[in-house]
């Protein structure tokens, strides 16, 4: 099942070490089977607030994605962004292709207390 890390990430000043890490980020995630999905790309605010901007990065799983965020390769860079970028990043696992909402309404009204 697929995966992502997704991070919500402020506007920021131009800076060396912002450069340094864009242009090293991609080798560290593609040995994990991820890629860019989302990334500089304009977004739309349909309700509430997101200042800044949107990076989403695909995985095959959630294990692949976690590997990829504790590897030595991306630890080293890290620095390189949070140093100079304030943001909140969060790895998610998607829901499987035969996904059904109707059916997660279901099981939730089933564990609801009786009227």
């Amino acid at each position: 099942m697929s995966a992502y890390a997704i991070a919500h990430l402020r506007e920021a000043a131009p800076h060396e070490e912002i450069a340094e890490y864009m242009e090293r980020v991609t080798a560290t995630f593609e040995p994990y089977g991820g890629r860019f999905l989302v990334h500089g790309t304009p977004h739309e605010v349909m309700e509430g607030a997101w200042p800044g901007h949107v990076v989403m990065i695909g995985f095959p799983s959630i294990t692949e994605a976690r590997a990829w965020w504790s590897s030595a390769a991306y630890r080293e860079i890290a620095p390189l962004r949070t140093r100079h970028i304030e943001g909140d990043v969060i790895l998610v696992a998607g829901v499987p292709a035969d996904y059904d909402a109707g059916r997660t309404a279901e099981r939730m009204r089933e564990a609801l207390p009786a009227r």
